[in-house]
């Protein structure tokens, strides 16, 4: 035997066969559902008894498209889909009708600075080099939807850089933001899997006015951190007057339902350049701490 080599793979691939499958004959038996290669049937891979399937499949997907992109952390934005950009909050104002709404868009036209800041904010992250082996870090990562979300994947775009968009299916439409990297928009069935997808590679995290979808993505992490389930990342709380009105942190320590020590897994800033500098700082302190072992 004077060639040694071996082939890679004695099997076909999958999508071999796939294509194999569309040309077979037609009988009664081919054309019964029951033939179909499981992974093309897509009624079999609905089926109640295949969530756990599901589950393992939309945990997957997202990784491998992130590892082939060569993302190795994310910066995540969470915020309000309602927030207008400035330029599109007197609008807002000319649709109020009564006293009631009329405040309310007031209030949403007041915080509509944050749709810059938090662009600022990708911006700047997004403008990081690749590490030596050419892998990304703080890539700005988003729901994929408007406004909050939207500025965060605006801020990348206006450098010439790609972001990600976790979006969700829900009974309403929502299409992702025209400024989400393409092969990196992302859609997820399962808001859990979503979560973790949010968190696996944060290494920092921006929260912005929000409502229930915020809190929840918020203290989901909070919770995590406090616990001790993840390590520490910076979490940057921006507009300390919304935080304070909206929740009373103040009042859990003094209720003893979370300790005083717990007030510090989060920061309150207001600017882009405050947040970046409190990352960078958090991220000082680890290297130095590493350095002293």
């Amino acid at each position: 035997m004077t060639d040694t080599r071996v082939p890679n793979r004695v099997f076909p691939r999958a999508s071999q066969d796939a294509e194999t499958a569309k040309t077979s004959v037609s009988t009664p038996q081919t054309e019964h559902p029951a033939y179909r290669l499981a992974f093309q049937d897509m009624d079999f891979l609905l089926r109640e008894d295949l969530r756990p399937i599901r589950f393992q499949l939309e945990l997957l997907k997202p990784q491998l498209l992130l590892e082939e992109a060569k993302i190795a952390s994310t910066f995540v934005f969470y915020g309000s889909a309602r927030i207008p950009e400035p330029a599109k909050a007197k609008a807002l104002l000319d649709l109020a009708t009564d006293d009631a709404s009329r405040r309310i868009a007031e209030r949403l036209v007041a915080k509509s600075k944050y749709y810059d800041i938090a662009r600022e904010l990708s911006r700047i992250t997004s403008r990081l080099p690749r590490d030596a082996n050419g892998m990304r870090h703080f890539v700005a990562c988003s729901g994929g939807g408007p406004s909050i979300m939207e500025a965060a994947n605006r801020g990348a775009a206006d450098v010439g850089v790609d972001s990600i968009g976790l979006n969700i299916v829900l009974p309403h439409e929502q299409a992702p933001n025209p400024y989400v990297t393409p092969s990196l928009s992302l859609q997820f069935h399962y808001f859990a899997l979503r979560k973790m997808h949010f968190l696996l590679h944060a290494r920092a995290l921006a929260a912005f006015p929000g409502g229930f979808g915020t809190f929840d993505e918020l203290f989901e992490l909070l919770t995590l951190i406090q616990t001790g389930k993840i390590q520490p990342i910076p979490v940057l709380l921006f507009g300390r007057e919304f935080w304070e009105r909206v929740i009373n942190f103040d009042a859990l320590v003094e209720e003893g339902v979370v300790s005083e020590r717990d007030l510090g897994i989060f920061t309150y800033v207001e600017t882009a350049e405050e947040a970046w500098d409190v990352v960078r700082h958090f991220y000082e302190e680890q290297a130095k701490k590493a350095d002293a072992v």
